[in-house]
């Protein structure tokens, strides 16, 4: 079996109009959001083999409190530039080469390409969370998949298990 945490990255600030969109940071608010996240996903959520991040700054200080909550040792990270507003077929691809030693795998990136690539890999799972998913995929959100058998190179549309679709606003206790 095989787990998918598929991370998009938290709010980010447009304040900035002359700043390129790959170097936005958060805002406060994706600053709170990717805290708590980060604690859930520490608390639970399987835990990742292996990080996939954008290089972007926002996916970057997205991945940071996540890092500190999952403590030592740090996971493997690989921040890669293809992964910045990477399509839903190149997210596919990159998860389909990876080695099968990987048991967990956690993808920090960005819409339209994670959300679609969340709502291609459903086959199953609730149904009030796969409407969520398939409604829209906000910022911070984190959808958990699993692939019961196979290896990588077998994940394709319809072959994951929703098991959780865990929205920013579902941790606030405000």
């Amino acid at each position: 079996m095989k787990n998918i945490l598929l991370l998009r990255h938290a709010k980010s600030a447009w304040n900035t109009p002359q700043q390129s969109d790959h170097d936005r940071p958060l805002n406060d608010r994706g600053e709170r959001a990717a805290q708590s996240m980060a604690d859930h996903i520490a608390a639970k959520a399987p835990r990742p083999g292996l990080i996939l991040c954008s290089t972007a700054a926002r996916t970057r200080q997205t991945l940071a409190p996540l890092v500190k909550s999952l403590g030592s040792p740090t996971p493997p990270i690989s921040l890669e530039k293809q992964l910045y507003l990477a399509s839903e077929s190149e997210l596919l691809e990159r998860l389909q080469a990876l080695s099968d030693d990987v048991e967990t795998v956690m993808l920090i990136g960005h819409n339209e390409g994670i959300g679609e690539l969340a709502v291609a890999l459903a086959g199953l799972g609730p149904p009030e969370a796969l409407q969520r998913l398939q409604d829209k995929y906000p910022t911070g959100t984190l959808a958990l998949l699993t692939l019961p058998q196979g290896p990588w190179s077998a994940l394709a549309p319809g072959t994951c298990e929703l098991l959780a679709f865990v929205r920013p606003r579902d941790l606030d206790p405000r």
